[in-house]
């Protein structure tokens, strides 16, 4: 079915929980950009991917979301019960969004390894050389190096191999609804929601079936992997060809992404992260008061060294910085300084990894590009 009324949108309230890999989506005044229909992906799911009938119409919360979409957005409840029984329980999406374990450590070198390697260099490689002149523009227009550019879209799908094979509906109905038991489960089933919203506001601003969209377990979609809230929001059309197509312009995907670091604190010309160490004061491990301190840059130089935190290449004493702890398992903890634009890239994906790995994944394919 396709959507053609114009909508508004209503705030959606949403926190990102740490450790997923998708952007902070945001909801989002309809876009005046210019969109059109991208060209249709062939996507064959596998039957995990495929889900169950459910008969969705049937559920409280269901219904009332969709009395929501018919109140808030004057959306057709008729078409709404149509759609939605034809919306299937994932339970793979369940599975794959459950946390891990408790216990099981972290290991900051084993995550690195998965992301910076030599498919992805190389690919990456190509990938910067065949859309060199975009990645330029980009740095240009908007401050943001090509190869944090280059590292994020290679960490996220593997420069458009791996955009997911989930229906968008699908994964985000059964997330919305039937998000699995953790502490913040109401929290997580509201940012489903929000992005139900945004998928079904989306695909009428663009004229598309919403069972068209194809993308992540959790409802990212294109070559960034945007959450369908941040394509409204912060999706450009930077091919200028009068549409947004994340999933069929790797052009549209660069602007997008340094486009959504800029509007998510990225600073142009400023450095990302510093080595440093730890050392016990005369009042023990002070340092340890920096840890788990947000995703941001706010403590000073100065009082980071009064704590025993050394940097390992002199920042610039003006700049505010993060203690980024990036635990090995059972080998010594790494750290990092980190400052604004380092936690630009965590608002992308909320964890330390993630940004260190596309930081790793850029230099790595950089490098490659000089030899």
């Amino acid at each position: 079915m396709k959507f053609s009324q114009s909508a508004t949108c209503s705030a959606v309230a949403a926190a990102l929980v740490v450790g997923l890999v998708f952007p902070l989506a945001s909801c989002a005044k309809p876009p005046t950009k210019k969109t059109a229909q991208p060209p249709v992906r062939k996507v064959v799911a596998n039957p995990d991917e495929v889900g169950e009938f459910a008969n969705f119409t049937q559920w409280k919360e269901v219904a009332a979301f969709m009395d929501g979409m018919a109140t808030n957005h004057q959306f057709d409840r008729d078409e709404l019960e149509a759609m939605f029984k034809k919306v299937r329980y994932v339970d793979t999406t369940i599975q794959l969004i459950k946390p891990a374990p408790p216990g099981k450590p972290k290991n900051w070198r084993a995550y690195r390894a998965r992301f910076v390697e030599p498919v992805r260099i190389n690919a990456g490689l190509a990938f910067w050389d065949k859309h060199a002149d975009a990645l330029a523009q980009a740095e240009e227009r908007y401050g943001v190096p090509a190869e944090i550019i280059v590292g994020i879209i290679g960490v996220e799908t593997v420069y458009g191999r791996n955009t997911g094979n989930f229906r968008v509906l699908d994964a985000l109905t059964t997330l919305a609804f039937d998000y699995p038991p953790t502490p913040n489960r109401e929290a997580r089933m509201a940012f489903f929601r929000g992005e139900l919203e945004n998928t079904l506001l989306l695909a009428r601003e663009t004229n598309v079936d919403p069972f068209s969209l194809f993308g992540s377990y959790a409802g990212a979609i294109g070559w960034p992997q945007f959450m369908p809230g941040s394509i409204r929001k912060f999706a450009v059309d930077f091919s200028d060809d009068g549409k947004i197509d994340l999933r069929g312009s790797p052009v549209d995907a660069i602007g997008s992404v340094a486009n959504f670091l800029v509007e998510h604190g990225w600073k142009r010309g400023e450095p990302m992260v510093f080595p440093a160490m730890v050392a016990a004061t005369d009042n023990g491990r002070s340092w340890d008061m920096f840890i788990n301190q947000g995703l941001e840059a706010k403590f000073r130089l100065d009082e980071l060294k009064a704590a025993g935190v050394t940097p390992g290449v002199e920042p610039p004493a003006d700049l505010q910085f993060g203690l980024v702890d990036l635990q090995n398992g059972g080998e010594p903890t790494e750290y990092w300084l980190g400052a604004a634009n380092f936690f630009a890239i965590t608002q992308y994906n909320r964890s330390f990894f993630y940004a260190m790995s596309v930081i790793d994944l850029g230099r790595a394919v950089r490098a490659a590009r000089t030899r």
